[in-house]
């Protein structure tokens, strides 16, 4: 009787520490002082115990960022992800990826997003101010499922929006994802689809482009000169007013039309309203030498007449 006690000790023994090594059994439910739950990690990196590295500061206020770890114990793997909170002030700051599959869960105040191979973001609810998005970077050599990772992204910025007491409504999470802008070489016609825009092409050298799929909430459009990743251009439209923080009166003035300038000089973002609400025109790297899009009141105006009829926006000029 004292062996088959033995064994059976044993058994549970090993089966305990089999549990603590391969699932998050006797783990903490939640990480990163709440703003990431467990379960959605287990969901995003696979099975195992959930830690997180120490830190400094907060990461619901953006003062720190915080790697979580799922972990195999004594079987290695180790399988992490980075979190933190952004804040965008104007588009030039936001991770505007034509190559991104974006996600919306709703066509207002639902989850908004987007995920690129182990990188991805979501913004925080709509009553959370505006310009605040977690952003998630799982590290190792295996992508995450795409769609676990936005997933992920949405349940974190559910927790900070908690942590902030602000978004009283949980974000849903997303159930598919669209498909990213594809590469191709720039044609004369329609440069990122808009007709009407035109670029200044030096003589000789061939552009490649890359258009975002949709236009809500983020359009982009990138052109690179082929063998010269250095001065690659890039046309922004924000059509949600989650991705910034407002322009309001300081700062604006008046720029095309109805249109007006927000922020400080250089002048390189618009914001006028369409449908309603806020919208955000950007040229990235308007004037800067070498580049496609020359700093001229044309271009603004080929810019905002072509993107403003794309996105359904009324007439701008």
């Amino acid at each position: 009787m004292a062996a088959v006690g033995l064994v059976v000790g044993l058994a549970i023994g090993g089966w305990a520490l089999l549990a603590d090594n391969l699932t998050n059994r006797f783990g903490p439910d939640s990480v990163c002082d709440g703003a990431v739950s467990a379960d959605a990690l287990n969901d995003v990196l696979g099975s195992g115990k959930v830690s997180a590295d120490p830190y400094k500061g907060d990461v619901g206020r953006g003062t720190a960022q915080c790697r979580a770890t799922v972990s195999h114990g004594i079987f290695g793997d180790d399988r992490r992800v980075v979190v933190a909170l952004g804040e965008s002030k104007d588009l030039f700051h936001f991770p505007a990826d034509p190559g991104a599959q974006p996600f919306t869960a709703s066509a207002d105040g639902g989850a908004i997003g987007a995920v690129h191979g182990s990188w991805a973001w979501a913004l925080l609810p709509a009553d959370c101010p505006n310009g605040l998005r977690v952003e998630v970077r799982a590290e190792g050599t295996a992508e995450p499922d795409a769609l676990n990772l936005a997933r992920f992204a949405v349940s974190t910025a559910n927790r900070v929006a908690d942590q902030r007491s602000c978004g009283r409504t949980p974000l849903p999470a997303p159930h598919q994802l669209a498909q990213a802008g594809t590469e191709h070489e720039l044609g004369g016609d329609a440069v990122c689809g808009l007709p009407g825009l035109t670029v200044d092409r030096s003589p000789g050298k061939r552009y490649k482009e890359v258009v975002a799929a949709g236009s809500y909430p983020l359009w982009s459009c990138t052109i690179t000169p082929m063998g010269d990743q250095e001065k690659t251009s890039a046309l922004v439209i924000g059509t949600e007013p989650r991705l910034r923080a407002p322009g309001g009166n300081k700062g604006t003035s008046p720029a095309f039309g109805r249109a007006n300038w927000v922020g400080p000089i250089p002048r390189d973002e618009i914001e006028v309203t369409c449908q309603g609400r806020p919208t955000y025109f950007r040229i990235q790297t308007l004037g800067q030498p070498g580049r496609l899009f020359g700093n001229s009141d044309e271009t603004w105006t080929q810019f905002l007449t072509a993107g403003g009829k794309a996105i359904g926006c009324e007439p701008i000029l």
